[in-house]
């Protein structure tokens, strides 16, 4: 007889972590803004979709950009909680044509080409196959329509990727991982895509809001304090570490077909 796992898996852990603080990402002022999403709302009012997909919405931000845009947008996550908070804020705004799913982006319930555009922000590196959601993006899409994907890159130099991951990892235990923008370009080929633009920034993360968002415990904030205070110089000059611990992290920004 098989002893059942006391572990859950990754996509339970990732509905249970985020299930619980959904209400904090429609008020984070980190998701709720940025130059990221207005040009996500900029290419939506470009391109006019019919329907269009927040692919691993959150908060739900993006779809709040592209819905004056669109005639539909659909919010699909991962966490029903999180989609209710969507949904709240939605009829809030007045965007009655947000319309939530709840789903795995490596099981998309969509026909092929079901979609004539397509973000996905601060989602990847919580997957547990990006190739296999990448391609399911690519799939639902229809043929030569744009795509934006945002997210936490890694640093190339490894100790700094490392520093990053590991931090991740206990701030929020359902990380995955931040890959780098070599990384990204590989997977983005490899599953369809063609890339237009690559916009790189920088994002400051203020440690107190970053770790009350997600709830992290007492002992896991300490484990990052003190990776923080024992980083190499390389590392805490790269993540610009303040005395409070927070930091800085690079975003990518790309822009596909």
């Amino acid at each position: 007889m098989t002893t059942p796992s006391p572990h859950p898996s990754q996509h339970s852990l990732a509905d249970s972590r985020f299930g619980s603080v959904g209400a904090r990402y429609v008020t984070s002022a980190v998701h709720a803004s940025g130059a990221d999403l207005d040009r996500i709302a900029a290419r939506a009012a470009a391109a006019r979709p019919v329907r269009a997909l927040d692919l691993g919405a959150g908060g739900g931000h993006v779809a709040y950009a592209m819905a004056p845009h669109a005639g539909s947008v659909v919010a699909c996550d991962l966490s029903a909680a999180m989609l209710e908070q969507v949904e709240v804020e939605a009829a809030r705004r007045s965007l009655g044509n947000i319309e939530t799913t709840g789903a795995a982006a490596e099981a998309l319930p969509f026909a092929d080409g079901a979609f004539d555009m397509l973000a996905c922000r601060f989602s990847t590196h919580h997957w547990r196959d990006a190739p296999g959601g990448l391609r399911e993006a690519r799939r639902v899409l229809q043929r030569g329509a744009p795509a934006t994907f945002v997210d936490v890159v890694a640093p190339g130099p490894a100790p700094a990727d490392s520093h990053l991951q590991a931090v991740e990892l206990l701030r929020d235990t359902s990380h995955v991982r931040d890959y780098s923008a070599a990384q990204w370009l590989t997977m983005l080929e490899m599953t369809g895509f063609a890339v237009e633009a690559m916009v790189p920034s920088r994002l400051r993360m203020d440690f107190a809001d970053w770790t009350d968002r997600m709830r992290t415990s007492t002992v896991n904030r300490a484990a990052i304090r003190a990776l923080q205070t024992d980083a190499p110089r390389e590392v805490a000059d790269h993540f610009a570490i303040e005395p409070d611990g927070s930091f800085t992290i690079d975003v990518l920004l790309i822009e596909a077909r």
